[in-house]
């Protein structure tokens, strides 16, 4: 059985080949009635229209990519947080009637054909997840005149992005950890190059010196084995530290299990704050207070401001409030 054309439609319709192709593209200025008959037409032949075709009229593939811009190791597509980032994209773009292309850029030449790729107009839009302070990819995809959204900051300064307040949610674990009565508080960064370990890292050594105390800083990478080698530096370089902000859940658990093997109790001897609030912070002995980062919501705001700059929107950027989540650990 062979496909209903366009031309089968309008003779179905009773109307022009010219008006179908209107009431198919989505455009405003057919009437109602002329709609409601295409329509009805459609449905009774089973018309599929045809995308490429369409294409060429809109210039518009109704796909979208996100681009995770990871290092080989995953610091980022590894995080408990990801999968919840990437099921909100494509339950948003599933509502707005998009494609989602998911592109992996951990090196050189993978950024190389990610560019390749984005250049070929296989998408309308591009949003951006993980990258490094100097990651070239922001600036190079902005300069091919596509519509381009960070998930954070980026040293691109005409790109916009939706970012997490993470300054201020280092803030808010710092000063719940002064009103416990904590004097000596150390932090575990996350990796510099990233602008959410060094907006974290900022917070909380803007909160001490506030009050008039040094920071003890150990770094980390985001991950757990981090986290408690981390740890055990600060307690060999400070054995009287009396409480430790991570920069993410993951290296607090690791950081966790390093003060249980050392003997130290928690919180009684060592409070313990993270940040991001991921399922495994309730699970943990004891349970683990954190900054909880709204990341479905900031993925829903990303896609939203996305598709506002497909279509010319304002490109003003989002910064997403965060709050704490207090257990036992503190």
């Amino acid at each position: 059985m062979k496909r209903p054309t366009l031309e089968v439609v309008a003779a179905r319709a009773g109307v022009s080949k010219s008006s179908v192709s209107r009431v198919i593209n989505g455009e405003t200025t057919v009437a109602p009635q002329i709609r409601d008959v295409v329509m009805q037409a459609v449905h009774e032949l089973g018309y599929v229209p045809n995308g490429a075709a369409r294409n060429l009229v809109t210039r518009r593939t109704d796909t979208l990519a996100v681009v995770v811009s990871d290092p080989p190791q995953g610091v980022v597509s590894d995080d408990p947080l990801f999968s919840a980032v990437v099921r909100a994209v494509s339950r948003e773009l599933e509502i707005a009637g998009k494609r989602l292309v998911l592109m992996l850029a951990e090196s050189d030449q993978s950024r190389t054909r990610v560019e390749q790729y984005i250049a070929g107009a296989h998408v309308d839009g591009v949003l951006l997840v993980a990258l490094h302070g100097t990651d070239p990819l922001p600036a190079a995809l902005s300069r091919q005149g596509l519509p381009v959204v960070s998930f954070n900051r980026t040293s691109a300064q005409d790109v916009p992005y939706v970012a997490l307040d993470n300054a201020g949610g280092a803030a808010l674990a710092v000063h719940h950890l002064l009103e416990r009565g904590r004097r000596r508080i150390a932090t575990i960064t996350g990796p510099l190059e990233l602008h959410e370990a060094r907006e974290r890292l900022d917070g909380y050594r803007h909160t001490l010196r506030d009050t008039g105390r040094r920071s003890i800083v150990a770094l980390g990478d985001f991950t757990r084995g981090s986290g408690a080698e981390a740890m055990r530096q600060l307690l060999e370089d400070d054995p009287d530290l009396d409480a430790v902000f991570a920069a993410n859940d993951l290296m607090a658990i690791g950081a966790l299990r390093t003060l249980h093997q050392a003997g130290r109790r928690v919180p009684e001897d060592v409070a313990v704050v993270g940040f991001d609030d991921i399922e495994a912070a309730s699970y943990t002995t004891p349970s683990l207070t954190s900054v909880r980062s709204p990341m479905a919501d900031q993925a829903t705001a990303a896609v939203h401001l996305l598709l506002s700059l497909i279509d010319g929107g304002p490109t003003d950027p989002v910064i997403m409030p965060n709050e704490l989540v207090v257990r036992e650990s503190s």
